[in-house]
């Protein structure tokens, strides 16, 4: 895993896109884009991006974010070209490694139910549903069909003891 990454503040745009082209997918009941300029601000100084990819050419990311003794982890994103080619695992492994390390117990995501692919994905990461929770309007703008999130969340356990070099 040594080509992830932090992501750095002028990468912001790179991110921005990527995202977005990843979430492309969810056009057939969203209009609007994942994120814009200061929705990325924002997540960016929330959290933390891990990447893969050179600076001006990202092919993956992935936003975490510690909340007390839980992480967040949201944004899973893969430049299409390089879906299923299991860097998005790669990813979440990294980003639960991360939490781990900050001394979070648990990681939790949302999805949204309409996204049928994605909870047979993260089950197989070892998540399980946790809930439900409607998605407020502002958050996901003009959409064409009835949604809501699903919470899924995965037990850490306790940081690897780092080995003496």
């Amino acid at each position: 895993m040594t080509d992830l990454r932090f992501a750095t503040e002028p990468e912001l745009p790179a991110l921005m896109d990527l995202v977005n082209r990843a979430f492309a997918v969810e056009k057939f009941f969203k209009q609007n884009d994942r994120l814009n300029p200061e929705s990325t601000r924002e997540y960016f100084e929330r959290g933390r991006f891990l990447v893969s990819g050179q600076p001006g050419h990202l092919q993956g990311c992935v936003f975490v974010e510690l909340k007390g003794d839980r992480a967040y982890l949201g944004l899973l994103s893969v430049d299409p070209a390089s879906q299923k080619s299991g860097l998005g695992t790669r990813l979440v492994s990294a980003a639960e490694e991360y939490a781990r390390e900050l001394g979070a117990l648990h990681m939790d995501l949302t999805i949204v139910n309409v996204r049928q692919e994605l909870p047979g994905y993260y089950n197989r990461l070892g998540y399980t549903v946790s809930g439900t929770q409607p998605i407020p309007p502002e958050m996901i703008g003009p959409v064409s069909m009835p949604c809501h999130f699903v919470l899924m969340t995965k037990p850490l356990g306790k940081a690897r003891q780092s080995q003496p070099q």
